[in-house]
């Protein structure tokens, strides 16, 4: 049996593994899931339906049970996409930026590595979105450069929230400096 080269079955050839090197060189698609923020264009404020895959998380806080040892809540804050990178260039989060600040019931216990507090039941989210253009002056959710809301497990779109100064913005006065977000406690905006 004699084998005889031929340029075109080469050619064929070359070009099957060229594709397949080039389709397993290339980058995997990404899931096209676009972040929604927290406000709606007429000042409605809801949770974001999907801010645990798109946002990007901060940090989070431990609320001490005054009783007993360990944490009697645990608050985990997201932020939307571009607010960390906003938050790094100028000191402040950018127009539009959410926060979602997921607060769970916790309880301690003994583990391996010592007494732990973990999460344990959602009792909602308090969200809060950047506007310092005083976007809405007429709602009493909006004010202070702020939208400001909480929402209480199992229903993301509807607020309980009536009056920003009354309900929110006495918890956020040591924090003024800081734009009245506790900055101090989120790793992930600081260089």
């Amino acid at each position: 049996m004699q084998l005889r080269s031929r340029p075109v079955d080469g050619l064929g050839v070359l070009c099957v593994v060229g594709v397949l090197f080039v389709t397993a060189c290339a980058p995997a698609p990404k899931a096209s899931v676009a972040a929604e923020t927290g406000a709606s264009a007429s000042g409605d404020l809801r949770v974001p339906t999907n801010f645990r895959e798109t946002y990007r998380y901060l940090g989070t806080w431990a609320v001490a049970n005054e009783d007993a040892a360990g944490s009697k809540e645990l608050h985990i804050v997201y932020a939307s996409p571009g607010a960390v990178e906003g938050h790094r260039a100028t000191g402040k989060f950018p127009d539009g930026a959410t926060l979602v600040k997921e607060v769970f019931e916790a309880t301690t216990g003994p583990k391996t590595t010592g007494t732990v507090s973990h999460a344990t039941v959602l009792k909602g989210w308090f969200v809060m979105v950047k506007d310092s253009k005083s976007s809405y002056p007429g709602n009493k959710l909006w004010g202070d450069g702020w939208g400001w809301a909480w929402f209480d497990q199992g229903a993301p779109t509807k607020t309980t929230s009536t009056d920003y100064k009354n309900e929110c913005l006495t918890c956020h006065v040591p924090a003024k400096a800081t734009d009245w977000i506790y900055v101090e406690g989120y790793p992930v905006p600081k260089k």
